[in-house]
């Protein structure tokens, strides 16, 4: 029995191996290891990809987002609207500017925040509005824009796991005053390490976030800001230079194996009984499936089930971000968002990786039907 893991990054380096150790040599050998010229020219490259006019590299996805926030001026006791189904940086990244994260519940079939819910959510502290495309698809950004705009508040988009997703034919991290992105090993793009990457429309919050990676410095020794030390070094921006080109490639090679897992699922039967419910993909099209999640009714029974059987598994995020103790002092309890609380109850991601074999994924299927 072979096991098939939640993810194998292996397959993919050897495809590029040559090209990876041919740039980190010529970074090596230039001994120019912080920005420089490999940093500036990916910040190009990424820019075109997500279809912004400029980008700005930084140490991390989570860096990506402390920055967008305090370049927009975010201060203590403001709110930021958004999800308590995601990541914690999502929300740790308001609190580190001393502001109050307000959460709202999530749309069940994409798992993302539900629009319908957020002008209830405004109040006079309200800075900005700050959506997750989680999984790889994209929130529904159009009613979010619309209300942002009536209401005067800036919008974030945590892209982090959307780099190459799409809303009606616009990027993921291209429509908000910023978007994040993390360059984590196990993203679509990933990194050797850690890294992130700041897309914005707007010139002037470009050069200030710039400005705040560099300890708030525009010239040397003379600062305008206390900012930070958050930089893309020139390593990781090499190595995802070699990687970029190819990323449509294994963002097909995902969706590919969406599909297959779809008509599969739908084959074995499994979907009527209610067991599982596949992962919804919304009208707006652009999901590159970062992770493919299904909701398990007995998920941690399935859990345990595809363990022994050697099928890798996940479960992003079983604590909702409105329950986790360090936000106690909000003053949220069980029971307040109970959409994102029945997901987190319920996902479960499997394998997804480009890579995949179809008789990996045929074996995947049949064992959670087992399950």
């Amino acid at each position: 029995m072979t096991p098939v893991p939640l993810l194998d990054l292996k397959p993919q380096f050897e495809t590029i191996r040559a090209d990876v150790e041919r740039v980190m040599r010529r970074v090596v050998d230039s001994q120019l290891f912080i920005l420089g010229a490999e940093v500036a020219e990916f910040e190009k490259e990424i820019a075109a990809y997500v279809g912004v006019p400029h980008a700005i590299g930084c140490a991390s996805g989570t860096d990506a987002l402390v920055l967008s926030l305090h370049a927009l001026g975010l201060s203590p006791g403001d709110e930021v609207i958004t999800t308590p189904f995601s990541f914690f940086a999502t929300a740790s990244c308001v609190v580190r500017h001393g502001g109050k994260p307000v959460f709202v519940d999530i749309d069940p079939e994409t798992f993302n925040i539900d629009p319908a819910k957020i002008e209830a959510a405004i109040t006079p502290r309200t800075k900005a509005i700050l959506p997750v495309h989680l999984f790889g698809q994209c929130a529904d950004m159009n009613p979010i824009l619309d209300l942002a705009k009536a209401r005067g508040l800036a919008v974030v988009e945590d892209a982090c796991q959307a780099i190459g997703a799409s809303y009606h034919g616009k990027g993921a991290g291209s429509m908000g005053a910023t978007g994040a992105f993390s360059f984590f090993p196990s993203k679509n793009l990933g990194a050797f390490g850690d890294g992130g990457v700041i897309t914005t429309n707007d010139e002037t919050l470009a050069a200030r976030l710039r400005m705040l990676r560099m300890h708030g410095e525009r010239e040397r020794y003379k600062h305008e800001a206390v900012g930070w030390n958050s930089r893309l070094d020139a390593l990781q921006a090499a190595i995802l230079r070699v990687k970029l080109p190819h990323l449509d490639l294994w963002s097909k090679g995902r969706i590919a194996n969406a599909d297959r897992y779809d008509r599969l699922f739908r084959e074995s039967g499994i979907l009527a009984s209610g067991r599982i419910v596949l992962p919804k993909r919304a009208p707006w099209g652009g999901h590159i499936f970062n992770q493919y999640t299904i909701r398990v009714k007995d998920r941690d029974a399935m859990g345990e089930h595809l363990k022994a059987r050697g099928i890798g598994w996940a479960v992003y995020y079983p604590i909702p971000l409105h329950v986790q103790e360090c936000f106690a002092y909000l003053g949220y309890r069980r029971g307040d968002f109970p959409k994102a609380e029945a997901a987190a109850a319920e996902v479960l991601s499997l394998p997804i990786f480009p890579e995949l074999a179809p008789e990996q994924i045929e074996r995947v299927v049949a064992e959670v039907v087992k399950g």
